[in-house]
């Protein structure tokens, strides 16, 4: 018992000092959100140094070692941390319940320092829950002298009180905060489906490949709409009346007229208006096209990112689902009987060993979580190679 213990001490302290280096340092993982898990990872490192060594100490020995003074602390101490666990979890299912809801407005809202604040609410909550049992124990019950036992308190309106407070309330409001996220999820998935399957209407104008309609393409390349012998010299068709002045200069050329100085002048200013306007046109078409493009551009890149951070999401809901699942299975043993016995004593209660065995295992549940997020988690499993290599 001993060893296995010894390493599960070991283990729960390297692996959660490992989510607290990977969430502070990695970028993947600086959404503040992730200050939850932090703290999540602290209150499990406390029980693994402040907790789970007195209990082998206290079961090894057969009695209570350290004092009462200790002993209060150490039970009240034992009580805030785990519900300090379950109270982050359930904080946490209620930040991916608003995430998803209200994703514009709670996003905005949601900064390193609400979240904090947020942090300091679940301690405060967990605190009023454990230390009730400081004021209330009852020092008459202390047993032979020789062998002290340090026993968590026997009143069975505080068994009842910890019992809800620390453990069932908590998880109700998880159940069903995360009933209603997958019932948002897959209404969204569907309404999405259905987006899919029907198009969206054409609005009569045929569209290219770069957004264009060939309305817009024909004018950005030069060219006029107007049929063709519309052509009006100088406005609509600048190259059709640069063919009409090269061809007018061989004709004088042939014939070998003397033009009047004046008309080549006109002729001059009009090719050079021309080509003026000409020039003119093909840099407003080229600063268009650079201006859709741009924009397509920086749509295509937002919604690129809306869908990393979308998918980053789901996978953190995922992870955060399986957490409080495991919370769950390792917790509801120890809270269940314990509060059975509170409700009808000695008819209820179970075996020593078996209430034992239930209380151990809820102390496995500190060291599980880092491995739930290496195995569900890619960006943790990429942080945590980066440290350890």
């Amino acid at each position: 018992l001993a060893g296995l213990v010894s390493f599960l001490i070991l283990f729960t302290i390297v692996g959660n000092v490992l989510v607290v280096i990977a969430v502070l340092t990695s970028r993947a993982l600086k959404p503040p959100q992730n200050l939850f898990l932090v703290s999540l990872a602290s209150a499990d490192i406390l029980v693994a140094t402040l907790i789970i060594p007195f209990s082998l100490a206290n079961e090894l020995m057969g009695y209570w070692f350290f004092g009462k003074v200790w002993c209060d602390i150490y039970l009240a101490l034992d009580v805030l941390f785990c519900t300090s666990s379950i109270v982050h979890l359930c904080a946490i299912s209620l930040d991916r319940y608003w995430s998803v809801t209200q994703a514009v407005e709670y996003n905005l809202k949601r900064t390193p320092r609400r979240v904090k604040g947020m942090i300091v609410v679940v301690w405060l909550i967990a605190a009023v829950i454990s230390f009730p049992p400081l004021i209330s124990m009852d020092r008459n019950n202390e047993g032979d002298r020789s062998e002290p036992q340090c026993q968590l308190n026997d009143h069975t309106w505080y068994i009842l009180y910890s019992s809800i407070g620390s453990f069932f309330a908590p998880c109700v409001i998880m159940i069903l905060v995360y009933i209603r996220i997958y019932q948002v999820a897959k209404t969204r998935t569907r309404n999405m489906s259905e987006k899919r399957r029907d198009p969206d209407g054409g609005s009569g104008t045929p569209r290219l490949e770069n957004g264009l309609s060939r309305e817009d393409s024909r004018r950005e390349n030069g060219h006029c709409a107007s049929p063709p012998g519309e052509h009006k010299p100088g406005e609509d068709d600048p190259d059709a009346e640069l063919e009409d002045s090269s061809s007018s200069d061989e004709k004088a050329k042939r014939t070998q007229n003397e033009t009047v100085p004046s008309r080549k002048d006109r002729r001059s200013s009009r090719k050079n208006s021309s080509s003026s306007k000409h020039s003119s046109r093909k840099s407003r078409a080229s600063s268009k096209s650079l201006d859709l493009f741009s924009s397509r551009r920086k749509r295509r890149n937002t919604i690129s990112r809306k869908k990393i951070s979308q998918a980053r999401e789901k996978r953190f809901t995922f992870v955060l689902a399986v957490v409080m699942g495991v919370f769950v299975v390792c917790w509801f043993p120890f809270f269940f009987s314990y509060s059975l016995y509170g409700i009808c004593r000695e008819p209820c209660a179970i075996h020593e060993t078996l209430f034992k065995f239930f209380f151990w295992i809820g102390y496995c549940n500190s060291s599980l979580n880092p491995v739930i997020y290496t195995i569900f988690n890619q960006d943790f499993r990429r942080a945590f190679q980066k440290i350890l290599c």
